[in-house]
């Protein structure tokens, strides 16, 4: 009678620890993980079903999103994030995000590897950015203006300085003073090299740097006028609602992936259905990569709507499964049948 061996039934889990330990330093491989992922998607070796949304009530923001992927490049790779957003928590001292992603076998279906994913998913979500300032607005700029201090904008600024060698100075807006300086603090901590700017209003922010990183939990848009709004400006657009509609038309848009960019109320969706049309968004990122689009066009400021693709979190999870985790080696059952 055959039976399995302990290690077909063993489940791999890897901690914040372990992340950060095969993350931390290797910002420009993430994001040359987070390009070829990209370019995979673009080629149609990925299956990227839409999100799927737990909701708690229309009188909550809360929600818990599950993003399916399969990336099927030279080292195939499938699984899920289950990413949960409580805006309440920051009250009470918490994060407001945390993660878990799972990772399949692509050959028999099981589960090889549980990770913590909130740092996964920060850092694809800041390198997708970062990648974009290099290669749609170019990476001579030396100041990055940040809207939003916190997390999400904290990693912007990592990839930043590695994607733009010539970045030395961060702008900072945040609704809340202390929270700017409690940023630019950790920046001067944990970011050598950049120097901090704080300002008042995000009217003066803008009018100090042409190229913005948006990373805030705005659920409606709330910017409608941007100073020096011209030809120069790039805007990084992570949190995805926070510019008013008229002001997406007015631009030269670039998404991660149209068909996903245009739900949830995000500004381009809103600007698609006050419109009726979406050839204002121009093309997608790996267009850009690939060479099929120019990475701006004359005479219009920039967009970039990145709504999150679970393609991206396999790209920098393979990156993770390079730590050794805890092993759980008899986390599955037996087979049940035994010949």
């Amino acid at each position: 009678m055959k039976t399995e061996s302990t290690p077909a039934r063993s489940l791999r889990v890897l901690g914040a620890r372990d992340i950060l330990a095969a993350l931390d330093g290797n910002e420009l491989a993430t994001i040359d993980a987070v390009a070829a992922a990209y370019l995979t998607h673009r080629a149609g070796r990925t299956s990227l079903p839409p999100s799927l949304f737990l909701r708690f009530g229309e009188e909550r923001p809360d929600r818990i999103i599950a993003l399916p992927a399969w990336l099927d490049d030279a080292s195939p790779i499938a699984g899920m994030k289950w990413i949960a957003s409580f805006p309440g928590n920051v009250v009470q001292g918490i994060d407001r995000a945390s993660a878990t992603l799972i990772v399949n076998s692509t050959e028999t279906g099981r589960p090889i590897a549980v990770l913590e994913s909130s740092i996964i998913s920060a850092r694809r979500t800041a390198a997708s950015a970062a990648l974009a300032a290099r290669e749609l607005h170019g990476a001579e700029e030396t100041r990055l203006g940040i809207v939003g201090c916190g997390l999400i904008n904290f990693e912007v600024a990592r990839f930043a300085r590695a994607a733009l060698p010539k970045l030395s100075t961060l702008v900072l807006s945040d609704l809340l003073p202390e929270r700017a300086e409690q940023f630019a603090a950790r920046v001067d901590a944990e970011l050598p090299g950049l120097k901090c700017e704080i300002v008042d209003s995000n009217a003066a922010l803008f009018g100090r740097t042409p190229l913005v990183s948006l990373a805030t939990v705005a659920s409606t848009p709330h910017i409608d006028a941007v100073e020096g709004w011209g030809p120069e400006t790039t805007l990084l657009h992570v949190s995805l609602r926070d510019l008013s509609t008229g002001l997406i038309l007015e631009a030269d848009n670039v998404v991660d992936d149209v068909d996903h960019v245009l739900k949830a109320r995000t500004s381009v969706h809103l600007a698609e259905m006050e419109s009726g049309r979406r050839d204002f968004i121009r093309c997608t990122l790996a267009d850009v990569l690939a060479g099929a689009e120019p990475p701006r066009v004359p005479g219009k400021p920039l967009v970039f709507s990145p709504f999150g693709m679970g393609v991206l979190d396999l790209a920098v999870a393979r990156q993770a499964l390079s730590a050794e985790g805890t092993v759980v080696p008899d986390f599955l059952p037996p087979s049940w049948r035994r010949d």
